[in-house]
């Protein structure tokens, strides 16, 4: 072969462009091999992505769909964007999601509140209940790695298992409607407001089931963009992420910073679970999660730890999981999924090295 590729570290910054192209890059490299996949079993790609775009996008009612599966996703890319700021490998949204989950359906199904509680109450109380849950659910592993330096990787994917075992006995026990495996269906004051409720005052809002959560999540982006980007924090946190020495050097305090932000990335997943419930289930049950945690985890890493991309890439997968409804085999978009991933996985090796193509004399010069 005349050509060889060549790997060299980097020396020299990038623009700040790049890594957005990359991440693009990424995904479009990860559709044309999903594409090449589906030729080769026999399938038509043009017309599967061509259905992906209308069954995701192609009405508002449709899009709707996507921003309220979009809209947990991004609760739960923050929640993975700030720790791994911070170089702490939070691998457990998904159980902090349902102990969010589980904490705001405590406040309707003790009851600590009745039919008769004003929804604004309900829904700040459930929003509180939630944060909290997670917060607790994220400070175990975050006082764990603190005080003892016990790896967070082992203990929130552990912790998963358990907040999912702990959700099953309430659901299908203590909080069991009539034996199902589901609880009561919470009353409507615990319901997140859906464009769909005011269709007979605003006809075009009919079958559109975007609920209030989205705007929560939009609130959550801009806070947590404040943080990472304009506060003293947000600086203490990239700092120690970079370089926990110079931050103790520099008098942070950094056990306390780990369990605070471990904390935080708990609230936020923990938020998900709640609306998850209040706006789309309307009940806590087994199946209230179609690995949001997990998924969140793409998200951070695909959107480069920003918050703001953290948006675009959760409506991304958000279109994902609703076409993973309607196209066949159903394993196509977990496989898109995962080509996704892998890819962007790999794409950071652009970030690190320069790759070029050279004649093989010039390569050994």
């Amino acid at each position: 072969m005349p050509y060889r590729l060549h790997i060299e570290k980097r020396v020299e910054d990038f623009p700040r462009w790049f890594p957005a192209a990359v991440s693009v890059g990424a995904v479009i490299v990860a559709f044309i091999i999903s594409g090449i996949v589906f030729a080769l079993i026999g399938g038509e790609p043009f017309r599967v992505f061509g259905f992906f775009i209308r069954a995701t996008f192609g009405s508002w009612p449709v899009f709707s769909d996507t921003l309220v599966k979009a809209t947990p996703l991004i609760f739960t890319g923050l929640a993975c964007t700030i720790a791994f700021r911070m170089k702490l490998w939070n691998i457990g949204a998904e159980g902090q999601l349902f102990m969010g989950a589980f904490c705001a359906s405590a406040i309707v199904l003790i009851p600590i509140v009745g039919e008769e509680t004003p929804r604004a109450m309900v829904i700040t109380l459930m929003l509180i209940a939630g944060m909290i849950g997670g917060a607790i659910y994220g400070f175990i592993p975050g006082y764990l790695k603190a005080q003892f330096q016990i790896n967070e990787i082992i203990t929130t994917l552990m912790l998963n298992y358990i907040a999912i075992f702990w959700n099953n006995y309430w659901i299908f026990d203590r909080w069991s409607d009539g034996g199902f495996q589901m609880t009561p269906t919470f009353a409507k004051n615990a319901w997140l407001p859906r464009l769909a409720d005011y269709a007979r005052e605003i006809r075009a809002f009919s079958g559109v089931t975007l609920h209030l959560g989205v705007v929560f999540a939009l609130i959550a982006v801009a806070i947590l963009w404040w943080i990472m980007q304009r506060s003293q924090w947000g600086f203490e946190i990239k700092l120690i992420g970079d370089n926990p020495d110079s931050a103790r050097y520099a008098g942070i305090n950094v056990p306390r910073n780990i369990i605070l932000v471990m904390m935080l990335s708990g609230a936020l997943a923990g938020l998900a679970g709640m609306v998850e419930i209040s706006g789309v289930v309307h009940r806590l049950q087994q199946q209230i999660s179609p690995g949001y945690g997990f998924t969140g985890i793409i998200v951070a890493w695909l959107a480069k730890l920003n918050p703001v991309t953290v948006i675009l890439v959760s409506i991304l997968f958000g279109a994902l999981i609703v076409a993973g409804r309607e196209i066949q085999p159903s394993g196509m978009s977990q496989m898109l999924q995962g080509f996704i991933l892998f890819m962007v996985i790999s794409s950071d090796v652009l970030l690190r090295y320069k790759v070029s193509l050279v004649r093989v004399g010039e390569a050994a010069a």
